[in-house]
């Protein structure tokens, strides 16, 4: 009786999990985004840190944002939902702010960083990402009903 009690209905269960299906593949491209800019960003600011300061310090940010991210979306329940979405939101805008930037003032960015040029030197993936990722959560936002227990 626990286990069903424990158990939403398969409908409701799906909508309730963000680790299934596409999702998988969703927080595997998170996950080697994650590893990918903390190794970047580690490199970066290990061996050149003073030839470009807010460059690797924003990589090592965007690193940080990718961790949370792909936690937040394996993750099920209302709270990781929450902090799924605002992870997300935050790289879109920093995917944006970053990437405006970088070409506004090259001179603030005289090595690239993730969301440099919008990710450019990475196929463009940091700006699809996050507006996959949103779509994917919407998808699969928690129902009201369960969201008010």
């Amino acid at each position: 009786m626990k286990d069903q009690q424990a158990q939403p209905a398969t409908g409701e269960a799906a909508r309730n999990t963000r680790n299934t299906g596409p999702g998988r593949l969703l927080i595997a491209v998170y996950g080697v985004f994650a590893i990918s800019a903390t190794a970047r960003a580690g490199y970066q600011i290990l061996t050149k840190f003073s030839e470009a300061p807010l460059a690797y310090l924003l990589s090592a940010f965007a690193a940080l944002v990718y961790i949370l991210a792909t936690v937040s979306l394996a993750k099920a329940g209302t709270t990781w939902f929450k902090v799924s979405v605002a992870a997300v939101l935050v790289e879109l805008a920093g995917v944006l702010v970053v990437g405006t930037l970088s070409i506004l003032d090259s001179v603030q960015f005289p090595h690239e960083t993730v969301w440099s040029l919008f990710g450019r030197g990475y196929g463009f993936i940091p700006l699809l990402l996050p507006i996959l990722g949103l779509v994917w959560l919407y998808r699969r936002r928690p129902s009201r009903a369960r969201a008010a227990q």
